[in-house]
C-alpha cells in the first residue's frame, strides 16, 4: 500500500514539474514579445525626436526632490 502511495506522489510531483516547466517556457516567450514591442516603441519615439534618457533622468530628479520634500516636512 505505501509503495503505491509513494508512486502516486512521485507521479504527481513529476507531472507538476513538467507542467510548470512548460508554463515557464511560455512566460519566457511572452517576455520576448513584450520586449520586442517595447523596443519598437522606443525606436519610434527616438525617430520622433524624443530623448528617453533625458526624460528618465528628469523623472528621477523629480522623484528625488519629492522625497527630500517629504523628509523636510517630517522634520
Amino acid at each position: 500500500m505505501e509503495e503505491a502511495n509513494k508512486d502516486e506522489q512521485i507521479g504527481f510531483h513529476k507531472g507538476a514539474l513538467s507542467t510548470l516547466a512548460k508554463e515557464r517556457q511560455e512566460v519566457g516567450k511572452m517576455l520576448g514579445i513584450v520586449e520586442q514591442l517595447m523596443q519598437m516603441h522606443v525606436k519610434a519615439l527616438k525617430e520622433l525626436g524624443v530623448d528617453l534618457e533625458k526624460e528618465a533622468k528628469k523623472l528621477e530628479k523629480d522623484k528625488e526632490e519629492k522625497s527630500k520634500k517629504k523628509i523636510d516636512e517630517l522634520l
